[in-house]
């Protein structure tokens, strides 16, 4: 017996904890409606997790599903926080989505790195894209001047292509320089039309 086995016979004896709620969403009304159960087996073994499960379902006011996913946690789900918990878990989903997405396709290629070697290259060159993605990340908390150029570019595919060019022709003393030479914005001279 599985974990949604035992949900499901907990939902026919009636010991699943139903939280009805409404809520607007500009000018629909919408029904949430949680349900929970603490302490349900994750399978059916005798050394199996214990999980504390719930699930979200929101519908529209025809009953149409706009959104249905469960989670299952190891903190105690009460009536008070249930909504909260589903919160967090829609709001996790949404920062891996957005993550994956940009590894994807924002100029790391992501998925095309997959299937090569005959071992560990593909592990290899998703470990490498993973650590840039991370460096880009930190850069842009700690670096002014790599923040400053990617503001002043429309997206990380554009900074990626002015990047490969640069370093492609000229050469720079280190980071720093290549940043300072990037952020600036030399003011374009008068043609000589004369």
């Amino acid at each position: 017996m599985t974990l949604y086995e035992g949900v499901a016979d907990l939902l026919r004896n009636g010991e699943v904890t139903p939280v009805v709620r409404s809520r607007r969403i500009g000018k629909k009304l919408v029904t949430e409606t949680y349900r929970f159960v603490n302490q349900v087996p994750l399978r059916h073994t005798d050394d199996a997790l214990m999980v504390n499960w719930f699930e979200l379902v929101t519908t529209d006011q025809d009953g149409a599903v706009l959104f249905n996913n469960a989670w299952a946690t190891s903190h105690r789900v009460t009536d008070e926080n249930v909504a909260s918990f589903a919160a967090a878990g829609r709001a996790r989903w949404k920062i891996e989505n957005e993550n994956n997405n940009t590894l994807k396709t924002k100029g790391y290629h992501f998925e095309h790195n997959f299937g090569h070697g005959k071992q560990f290259l593909s592990n290899l060159f998703a470990t490498m894209i993973l650590l840039a993605f991370l460096v880009h990340t930190t850069l842009e908390w700690v670096d002014a001047p790599y923040l400053a150029v990617r503001n002043a570019l429309p997206s990380r595919r554009t900074f990626f292509e002015h990047l490969r060019a640069l370093i492609h022709d000229l050469p720079f003393d280190d980071w720093n320089h290549l940043m300072l030479f990037m952020g600036k914005s030399p003011d374009p001279e008068p043609l000589n039309t004369g």
